[in-house]
Order: structure tokens, then sequence, then C-alpha cells
């Protein structure tokens, strides 16, 4: 009986919270556009460049997943879990996630992607004038 590859939970994960990650990117990005910003454009900015990074993960996640027969559907959901089906081939493998859980490591990889993002384009030189 073949059961699912080690190598490939951190793949069928990916496939998770990635798209949890460009809800809360594209939300912030909403939020933003209409809110009482007075400079938006550098917060746009580093989400959509954020968004670009992540939307390149999840493709690669997703010919991943491809590549190895393999395929995440969301389950049952109440307050406290989600859960998910892993399936490769013929075999289905259920995980229960804490929604806490999910939460936090959206937000983790939130931090990563912006970072990511604000090092990706290095910021315009600024001349200052030097009092002494």
């Amino acid at each position: 009986m073949a059961h699912i590859p080690i190598e490939s939970v951190p793949y069928l994960e990916s496939a998770i919270y990635l798209p949890m990650l460009l809800i809360v990117l594209e939300k912030d990005h909403a939020q933003i556009e209409n809110g009482q910003f007075k400079l938006k454009r550098p917060y746009i900015c580093l989400i959509d460049e954020a968004r670009k990074y992540a939307e390149n993960d999840l493709k690669r996640t997703k010919a991943y997943l491809k590549n190895h027969q393999l395929r995440v559907v969301q389950g049952n959901r109440d307050e406290m879990f989600t859960e998910y089906q892993f399936h490769y081939k013929q075999v289905m493998d259920i995980r229960r996630y804490s929604n806490i859980r999910l939460r936090n490591h959206v937000e983790d990889l939130l931090r990563i992607y912006l970072n990511k993002a604000s090092n990706a384009n290095p910021h315009p030189k600024v001349d200052l004038i030097h009092f002494e």
C-alpha cells in the first residue's frame, strides 16, 4: 500500500497556507486602497510585491502536486479545527489543523513575504540634508 511521501507534506501544507496568505494580502490591499492613508503607494507596492512572491510559490507548489499526483481537499470545519484531506494515488490521509495554528502560520508567512518584498526592491536613494 502506498503512503503519502513525507517530503511531499511541506508542499501539501503550502497548498493550504499560500491561498490563505493571498486572501489576507488582497484584503489588506483593499483596506489600504480605501483607507485614510496619506501615502498609499509604498504600502500598495509592498503588498503587490509580496503577492507576486506568494503567487509564484503557489504556482510551483501546484506544479509539484500535479507532477506527484497529490491533491489537497478541505474537509469539515468548526470553531476550533479545519480538516484537510491529502490524496496520493489511492491513499487519503485526513489531518486536522487548529484554526489558531493556521492563523499564526499565515501571520508568520505574511512577515516572511513582506520582508522578502521589502528587500527585493532597493529603496530609491534619497538625498538627505545634513546639518552640522
